[in-house]
């Protein structure tokens, strides 16, 4: 025993010494395994993304999924922080990505790519660059010219930075991804072969790639010559996951490339979390099985900046942490999580098979945080600029976005002049993403896309008043077929109203677009020009100046500009003794984006659940450091602290996010279901058709019983089809009504139609049966069955065994 023992651990050395030494080899497929060199290999791998992770950070963060017992790193290469700008490629600093790689190599880990277009990942338009919209009909993820010009392009960029580091070079890289979950997108064999062809063309033959789907969708891209993974998460019923790909390729290794961890945060809901004990069992069971894997995420960062995305149906954005209830949480700390995960990995060696007799390895040492946590006392925001100060020239003519004005992230402020309307109208239009409306500088309201709001009643207006709509673009959708996703007002914006009972409708077009991006040069100009002048007022050099300009505290002032000057740019400063890592409090403030000593540090806002920016102490410096602060609401008051511990679950909303208003429960006393019956137990996707085909704008499922009595009510998917027995667009749907939902654990009605197979609804412990579910269609649709699937889990925990179904 203790020979074999002996072997095993010469074996891992001798592994770790060829990896470190940059000699050539192989990683191929063989029989139900991975061949590393030849030898059977089990992959290991921690996802992280390297521009959620200061540079500073890399190595601290390898080095700790290298304690926690992975023998890789997986990362996606992301498209829109290589080019921001069309023809414009960085892989230097935080976006070096060869060097990332390396460091992984210097420590002994492998690494797998996933080098998209498209990568999701709650990121800005999945990776995808927003200036590929500068071309309206575009057609993104397909076989469109201009998209896969652009594609492969990038792509060859990507290639010399990675090609040399590949495993047949002598360097960690040991697979490459091909797409990224298409099967969740389309069914297009031949684009997903044209993106095999292009990094077939720059890797060569060698480099094993893959496709990853999930259980539900793999078959429909899935190629002949490429290794097929599964995506699922965690408490999934993993046997039930690789059923069909047994059946398909019964020698094929087995791996699932992204076992989430946890899950993403959305503005507006709760701090998602996933128990530890369902992803250590989920992990322990795939080790010991052969089953190789991703821990998705395993660390996963901060979304600086604007990089946050959005998903959809309808419009979610995505906090700016992204901490994902990983093991190694947003700061790159050790978490509960990861202790758990660390004994059970014990029991498995460097190449991921079990260790024999029971015994328990050594794994490397956790590493110490590179910087401490630190406090930073309140400090005020005393310098201020309004908004209106970083405007560029007006593009006069009809409403533009900001693809259109040559802008991917910021504020766009559109104003026309408006003829007399003598009664009260309402204005309507498409906002992306959050408006705010002034007549003649006067605050009238918000429009927020994410509430799905398109229309706002505005009071009687005088003639030569002006309207002003100010729009901040969040995160684009990163998920589905919306990741086409412009931003700004788009199409037209009409007014209308009713006099005598006529209806009159007013489409303004003769507008002024201004538009004002996000970044830290703006923001620092045009405070050190409101500095400048409010220094020589004070000076008494100059007298008489723009009122808006002589604003340095508060918004005393002019009254005549009102509520326009409540958005802007406040600007502060802290001193330090000692740097850390630390996490500055905006609850106090509205909506908007944060810079400290010019380092994006993301978005914030009041709502929640996160009231917290982390900020790496990499990026501070003893003494002053500058804090911006870019709100384009106005804040309660203009302070500032730092905590030693983040604030990701606070919520500050208007109303509760629940279903539940009695007003809008449907009377279906007297109505006749268009299926009732009985759902059969277990785990897969089970079809009601309908007898004939029904019309409706609302859908009712009123679920009965459960198949385990006592059971919580849960659905993680509805699609109905439509007459050509196709699926329905789920992108206008809305929670209408639920009678239960369990707002806590974010399992409310919209979970149904998320596009994700692992989120779900689910009823309010302790609730009586039986439970009703209303969906709006968004309009009338003809349907001629529901589709409908339960938690993946093992037994599928909450199924619904009797149910009822209307369309009314």
């Amino acid at each position: 025993m203790k020979k074999i023992l002996s072997i095993l651990t010469l074996f891992a050395l001798f592994s770790a010494t060829v990896l470190a030494d940059n000699k050539p080899g192989t990683f191929t497929i063989g029989s139900k395994t991975f061949l590393l060199n030849g030898e059977p290999f089990v992959v290991k791998a921690a996802e992280i993304h390297y521009p959620r992770i200061p540079r500073p950070y890399w190595e601290h963060r390898i080095q700790v999924c290298k304690s926690l017992g992975m023998n890789a790193v997986c990362i996606y290469i992301f498209w829109n922080i290589h080019e921001q700008q069309e023809g414009q490629f960085n892989f230097t600093d935080n976006n070096d990505i060869a060097e990332f790689c390396r460091i992984a190599q210097k420590n002994g880990m492998y690494v797998i790519v996933r080098p998209g277009p498209y990568v999701c990942a709650e990121w800005e338009m999945g990776g995808l660059p927003w200036w590929l919209l500068k071309k309206k009909d575009i057609k993104l993820r397909e076989r469109d010219p201009d998209f896969m010009e652009r594609v492969k392009i990038f792509e060859e960029k990507v290639g010399e930075q990675l090609n040399p580091l590949t495993i047949q070079n002598g360097g960690p890289i040991i697979m490459m991804q091909v797409e990224n979950e298409y099967g969740s997108y389309g069914e297009d064999k031949p684009y997903v072969s044209e993106i095999r062809d292009c990094l077939r063309g720059i890797y060569g033959k060698e480099l094993e790639l893959f496709q990853c789907d999930w259980s539900s969708n793999f078959e429909k891209n899935g190629l002949d010559d490429l290794t097929w993974t599964m995506n699922f998460g965690t408490g999934a019923n993993i046997d039930q996951q690789f059923r069909r790909l047994g059946e398909l390729r019964p020698n094929a290794p087995k791996m699932c490339s992204e076992f989430w961890s946890g899950w993403f945060d959305k503005w507006g809901a709760r701090h998602e979390t996933r128990p530890a004990k369902d992803m250590v069992e989920g992990m322990d069971e795939m080790l010991s099985k052969g089953i190789s894997f991703s821990l998705y995420m395993t660390h996963g960062g901060t979304s600086f900046g604007h990089w946050a995305g959005a998903n959809s149906p309808g419009f979610a954005p995505d906090v700016t942490s992204y901490d994902y209830d990983a093991p190694i949480n947003e700061w790159g700390l050790a978490t509960p999580k990861f202790w758990e995960l660390r004994k059970m990995m014990q029991k498995y060696d460097e190449r991921g098979f079990p260790l024999q007799g029971g015994r328990k390895g050594g794994l490397p040492a956790v590493p110490k945080a590179p910087m401490p946590i630190i406090t930073v006392p309140k400090f005020e925001l005393t310098e201020f600029a309004p908004l209106m100060s970083a405007m560029t020239e007006p593009v006069k003519g009809n409403l533009k976005t900001f693809e259109e004005m040559n802008m991917g992230w910021g504020t766009m402020m559109y104003s026309t002049r408006l003829p007399e309307i003598t009664s009260q109208s309402e204005l309507t239009g498409e906002f992306h993403d959050f408006a705010q409306v002034f007549i003649d500088q006067k605050y009238i309201g918000k429009i927020d896309r994410v509430k799905n709001e398109k229309s706002l009643t505005i009071p009687a207006i005088k003639k030569g008043e002006d309207l002003i709509i100010i729009v901040e673009g969040m995160g684009r959708i990163n998920f589905g077929r919306a990741i086409k996703d412009f931003k700004g007002i788009i199409g037209n914006v009409t007014l209308t109203t009713e006099t005598d009972d006529v209806e009159m409708v007013l489409t303004p077009k003769n507008w002024a677009n201004v538009a004002i991006p996000d970044d830290y040069e703006t923001a620092k100009k045009v405070l050190d020009m409101v500095k400048g002048v409010n220094d020589r007022v004070a000076s008494g050099e100059v007298k008489g100046c723009v009122p808006a300009l002589a604003l340095t505290q508060g918004y005393e002032g002019s009254k005549k500009l009102g509520d326009l000057l409540k958005p802007g740019y406040h600007r502060g400063y802290f001193n330090l003794k000692k740097v850390g890592d630390t996490f500055l409090n905006f609850e106090t403030w509205g909506k908007g984006q944060v810079w400290v000593n010019g380092h994006a540090m993301g978005r914030f806002w009041s709502i929640g659940p996160q009231q917290t920016l982390y900020v790496p102490g990499c990026w501070l410096k003893k003494g002053q450091n500058e804090v911006i602060v870019l709100d384009i609401v106005g804040p309660r008051e203009t302070v500032v602290w730092g905590q030693a511990e983040p604030e990701l679950n606070k919520l500050q909303l208007e109303k509760s996010n629940k279903h539940n208003n009695i007003g809008d429960k449907p009377d279906l006393n007297s109505a006749t279901p268009v299926a009732t019956g009985t759902f059969k137990a277990g785990n897969g996707w089970q079809t009601v058709k309908f007898n004939a085909p029904q019309k409706g704008r609302y859908l009712a499922i009123e679920c009965l019983s459960t198949q385990k009595e006592g059971d919580r009510v849960a659905i993680a998917e509805l699609y109905l089809q439509g007459a050509d027995g196709k699926r329905l667009s789920r992108e206008p749907w809305k929670t209408k009504y639920a009678n239960s939902e369990d707002e806590a654990g974010n399992n409310l009605g919209d979970k149904v139609f998320d596009l994700q197979e692992s989120t779900y609804w689910q009823t309010e412990k302790g609730a009586a049966a039986p439970h009703l579910l209303v969906i709006d269609l968004g309009s009338v649709q003809n349907v001629t069955a529901l589709e409908y699937l339960p938690r993946a889990e093992q037994g599928a925990p909450g199924s619904i065994k009797d149910f009822k179904i209307y369309l009314y």
